[in-house]
C-alpha cells in the first residue's frame, strides 16, 4: 500500500472551521508532520495547521476550510499521506494498514479467517479477524499471535480458550 490512513476527521470544532481529527499517529503531534493529507479518493488535498489537542483528537484548521458548515461536511473523511512520508518501523513493529488483509492462521494449521481490521479501544491494541465462522476479535499481544510474516501474508494466531471454543466447529469439525 503506497498511501497509510493517518486520521479520520470526528466533526467540527468551534465556528471558523476548525476540525476535530482522530489520529492514527503514535504522538498526536506528529499528525501534521508528514505534509499534505488527502481523502481516500485523493482528490481533496488538505494542508493542516495543528492548533490544540482534546482528548483523543488533534484540532486542526484546513486550508480552504473557512466555517463550521464547511467543517461538519468534512466529517467521516479519513486523512491519508504517502507511506514514504512516515518513519520506518522497527523490526516488531507494524503499521495497522500491513496487517489488514494477513490470513490468520491459527497453531494447528487451521485458516481462522483474514484480518479485517486493527482497533485501539484504549485497553490494548485488538485485531477483527473475519472467516467462514463469522468474525472474533482477538487481542493484539505476542501470546495470541506469536508470529506475523508479512512477506507470506500471514499470522499465526494462538485464540484465548473462550475464543477457541466459539471457533470449534466453523469449519465442520
Amino acid at each position: 500500500m503506497d498511501r497509510l490512513c493517518v486520521g479520520v476527521i470526528v466533526g467540527a470544532q468551534g465556528v471558523k472551521g476548525a476540525v476535530r481529527i482522530k489520529h492514527f499517529t503514535e504522538r498526536a503531534a506528529d499528525l501534521a508532520a508528514y505534509g499534505p493529507v488527502e481523502d481516500e479518493a485523493g482528490l481533496r488535498r488538505f494542508h493542516l495547521k495543528t492548533v490544540g489537542f482534546g482528548k483523543g483528537v488533534v484540532l486542526a484548521m484546513l486550508e480552504g476550510v473557512a466555517s463550521r458548515d464547511d467543517a461538519e461536511g468534512l466529517k467521516g473523511v479519513r486523512l491519508f499521506v504517502p507511506r514514504a512520508a512516515l518513519p520506518a518501523v522497527a523490526e516488531d513493529e507494524f503499521y495497522y494498514s500491513d496487517l489488514v488483509g494477513l490470513t490468520a492462521i491459527q497453531a494447528d494449521g487451521r485458516e481462522l479467517g483474514k484480518v479485517k481490521a486493527v482497533f485501539d479501544f484504549g485497553g490494548g491494541d485488538i485485531i477483527e479477524v473475519v472467516g467462514p465462522g463469522g468474525a472474533v476479535m482477538l487481542p493484539f499481544t505476542r501470546a495470541v499471535v506469536p508470529m506475523i510474516d508479512l512477506a507470506a501474508g500471514r499470522l499465526i494466531v494462538e485464540p484465548p480458550q473462550e475464543v477457541s471454543a466459539g471457533t470449534e466447529g466453523a469449519d465442520g469439525d
